[in-house]
């Protein structure tokens, strides 16, 4: 028969124990918890039926703590022969008063005390409101913490610090998101080719998994999938810019960005263009016809329409013609009378070999003086960087002993933090060490030597960058021929380069070429080469 409580004859009862994972300290582990309650009841000479032990389980809600609802439960079914419940503390049980209050009811209809070692417990008037009392301190402390918590990372937020795991191509190295160098630079060409407008989120995530780069969930890597690049490409972290969907605001963040505002919005506007909700699509996908590779580079030089293909049936065969898209009265041309055409100007247009020579040589000098500017840049920014980190933990280091304030700490440590991401940036100013001079001289040796035969030999989307780099406003065409069509300053350049007086070098070396009047070039020039690529 069980023996009434009011009595204080408790004989048999159970250890309830709960740490969370922020608990996870020598003094207050569940070992420490075990036993101090072990030997509050060998005081009260109490038997011990069972002992309940929950590790890392927050107090907010009971539903995540399977441990605390079996020991209610077994609670439940033994309360004939059960006389109490023991924790180490109150809030061991609930952080929640209401919670607390719930369960402290539910065994007390069992004829189930409850007993906390370190604190007053017991069924006295007294002892129910301190037990209250205690209890909605506990959710006091509970909702001061987490009231801190959310503030401090709103705090790190407005600071331009991010919370988490930051998106890949950066990792989180002291708090502070900084360059992945293994995707770093794989993304960073992700970016600028889906700036193109030329690839869709599908081609792109292909073309990334193949390139190496993968999506890691739950410290496992899986394959991109075009909604992963979605997300990835409308993120504005990438450009320096933190969002949240917790606040409003959106911060300039303090690491570094790997692209620039206008690469970011460009990418925007080819993903955008791609949706058939929005009233004008900002770009539009290229639908290429092989069969007609002029389509939209050559136009008519009467309206000024771009020239579109088509095939005309005849008696035995189909004949494939270029004609005005407006219709207006420009004679249809043969797809083989345009090329040929076209053959035969690029080859009048062709720079001769002292000319190409002229300006391999001024471009090598060129090259060699921006490494050189490059370089000195960056051993500056090195001084710099070092200098700027020297100073912050001086801040640090100041901000702890009590000489500034915390407001006073945040303040300069953005302002050194914007510092460092101008010198940053500048360190990763390594455009021309993304290119191989001598392979792009190879490449002008070979594709420049003559211009119609290098036409002939190349596919749809090299005809495209070949003459669209020549003639980048289009060629105009006006029967029987090409009539005003307007060349490239680079182009121009490079075929006049001998009429300027300007000497070639020999293979065995640069000459001189400084005080040209071409020597303003520079690598405006170079750029545009590097680019050529027909691979």
């Amino acid at each position: 028969m069980k023996l009434s409580q009011e009595t204080n004859e408790i004989k048999r009862a159970v250890i309830y124990l709960r740490v969370s994972t922020e608990e996870q300290v020598d003094n207050f582990s569940l070992d420490t918890q075990e036993d101090i309650c072990k030997k509050e009841a060998q005081r009260r000479d109490i038997e011990i039926v069972k002992i309940f032990r929950e590790e890392g389980r927050s107090a907010k809600t009971i539903a995540g703590r399977p441990v605390l609802i079996d020991m209610l439960e077994f609670c439940r079914k033994n309360k004939k022969t059960l006389d109490a419940v023991i924790a180490y503390r109150l809030d061991r049980i609930s952080r929640q008063t209401a919670d607390y209050l719930a369960i402290r009811k539910k065994l007390a209809e069992s004829n189930i005390a409850l007993i906390s070692v370190t604190e007053p417990t017991g069924n006295s008037p007294t002892e129910k409101l301190v037990e209250t009392i205690l209890a909605g301190f506990a959710q006091l402390d509970n909702d001061v913490r987490g009231e801190r918590a959310r503030n401090g990372l709103r705090a790190r937020f407005l600071a331009g610090l991010p919370s988490g795991t930051p998106p890949i191509g950066y990792l989180n190295e002291n708090g502070y998101a900084v360059k992945d160098p293994k995707t770093w630079d794989i993304l960073k060409k992700s970016w600028e080719l889906m700036a193109t407008g030329t690839k869709t989120l599908s081609e792109m995530s292909d073309i990334m998994n193949e390139w190496g780069l993968r999506q890691m969930f739950k410290e496992k890597p899986y394959p991109l999938r075009p909604q992963n690049l979605s997300r990835i490409f409308k993120n504005k972290f990438y450009m320096g810019i933190l969002t949240s969907n917790r606040y409003p605001e959106e911060v300039k963040g303090q690491h570094l960005p790997m692209v620039s505002e206008a690469v970011f919005y460009r990418v925007q506007a080819a993903l955008d263009g791609r949706n058939t909700n929005i009233n004008v699509p900002l770009v539009r996908k290229n639908r290429d016809n092989p069969e007609f590779p002029l389509r939209r580079i050559v136009k008519c030089a009467h309206c000024g329409a771009p020239l579109t293909g088509g095939w005309s049936k005849g008696k035995k065969s189909k004949y494939a013609y270029y004609f005005c898209r407006k219709r207006c009265g420009m004679k249809s041309i043969p797809v083989d009378a345009l090329d040929n055409s076209l053959v035969s100007y690029l080859s009048t247009i062709t720079p001769t070999k002292d000319c190409l020579n002229a300006f391999i040589a001024l471009l090598r000098g060129t090259y060699y003086k921006r490494v050189k500017q490059l370089q000195k840049r960056k051993d500056e920014a090195d001084v710099e960087l070092k200098r700027l980190q020297t100073l912050r933990q001086s801040l640090i280091q100041k901000n702890l002993n009590g000489v500034y304030s915390d407001e006073i700490f945040k303040e300069q440590n953005k302002l050194i933090e914007e510092q460092m991401i101008t010198v940053r940036m500048t360190q990763d100013d390594v455009l021309l060490s993304k290119y191989n001079l001598e392979s792009i001289v190879k490449f002008m040796q070979e594709k420049f030597e003559n211009l119609g035969k290098t036409y002939q030999m190349s596919n749809l989307s090299q005809i495209r960058v070949l003459l669209c780099s020549i003639f980048p406003s289009g060629m105009l065409w006006s029967y029987p021929g090409f009539s005003n069509t307007s060349i490239s300053p680079l182009y121009q350049s490079i075929r006049h380069f001998e009429i300027e007086g300007i000497p070639s070098g020999g293979e065995g070396g640069i000459r001189t070429l400084g005080g040209l009047p071409h020597a303003g070039f520079r690598n405006r020039y170079i750029r545009p080469l590097c680019h050529l690529s027909f691979d």
